[in-house]
């Protein structure tokens, strides 16, 4: 049976991926002026932000059952801190750039700063990433390790 803890691992990486891909064929878009990176990057914008609602939705699910002291509790909070961060980022930014879209206002100081939200968000969701792999790899948050040895079952004789 599936745990509903381990879907947060499991859907995170298509966020980052999306919005990273998403800025790239902005800026492509941006040097080309061709409009199929910008529209590329605009629904990977919205795809990725979509992403970042189901990463942060269930992560705040799995983290409900972990410590809340300690090293393993502070590195929780920050993740969890920098998770809304960029969900807040991230939905910003797909709203302005809906809102520029259908109002065919993606040009000039608007674009500029529809792109400078993107990289912030992009930024953001590196950050968090880099705390969520600290949470895993430092603080072994949420590993299970099981080797299936049995040491006492061993004999005198077993050992060298």
């Amino acid at each position: 049976m599936l745990d509903l803890t381990h879907i947060h691992p499991m859907i995170v990486h298509f966020p980052i991926a999306l919005l990273l891909v998403g800025f790239m064929s902005d800026l492509i878009g941006l040097v080309t002026k061709k409009e199929f990176f910008n529209n590329s990057g605009f629904y990977l914008l919205i795809l990725g932000m979509l992403g970042v609602e189901a990463a942060f939705l269930s992560g705040d699910y799995a983290g409900g059952g972990m410590p809340e002291t300690g090293a393993m509790g502070q590195a929780l909070e920050i993740h969890a801190s920098a998770a809304e961060l960029t969900l807040w980022l991230m939905v910003g930014t797909a709203f302005v750039r809906i809102g520029a879209v259908l109002l065919k206002k993606y040009k000039g100081v608007v674009k500029a700063v529809a792109m400078l939200l993107f990289l912030v968000g992009v930024l953001s969701i590196a950050r968090t990433g880099y705390y969520g792999g600290e949470l895993v790899f430092k603080h072994a948050a949420g590993v299970q390790l099981d080797l299936g040895l049995d040491f006492g079952s061993l004999g005198d004789n077993d050992v060298n």
